[in-house]
């Protein structure tokens, strides 16, 4: 029964650490865009912030890897797991958290819409998924 418990926590820790990784770069991003966002006041093309937002995620995941980089999961399986299921929270986080700046009058960016967010968080993944130990 121990061992059970064991590898339960063990699948909890790895899972919720690689996850929690992810939602720290993007909100780290997310307060550095918005400290930024004041200078800018014309929003780019829609195509042209989808490009932006993916590799930014994709060089923020390869920065991720200068810190950590090994997995923090050890089966393929959940990473490949992390990889489908994390960009989906963090969008819909992100979503969360524009629909709140919003409600208090504060400056929506695009990466606090769904989509934008979930391109950042599946690019910042994918490197992690390729590229770590």
């Amino acid at each position: 029964m121990e061992i059970l418990v064991e590898i339960l926590l063990e699948f909890i820790v790895q899972f919720f650490g690689e996850f929690l990784l992810q939602m720290l770069w993007q909100l780290f991003v997310e307060v550095g865009l918005q400290s930024l966002a004041e200078p800018f006041r014309r929003q780019p093309k829609p195509l042209l912030a989808v490009l932006g937002y993916t590799v930014f995620g994709a060089v923020v995941g390869g920065l991720s890897l200068l810190v950590f980089p090994d997995f923090l999961m050890a089966a393929k399986g959940l990473r490949m797991a992390n990889v489908v299921l994390s960009p989906i929270v963090a969008g819909l986080s992100m979503a969360a958290l524009g629909k709140w700046r919003e409600r208090r009058g504060q400056a929506v960016l695009r990466i606090d819409k769904f989509w934008y967010g979930y391109l950042f968080a599946l690019a910042f993944g994918l490197i992690r998924f390729w590229f770590a130990k």
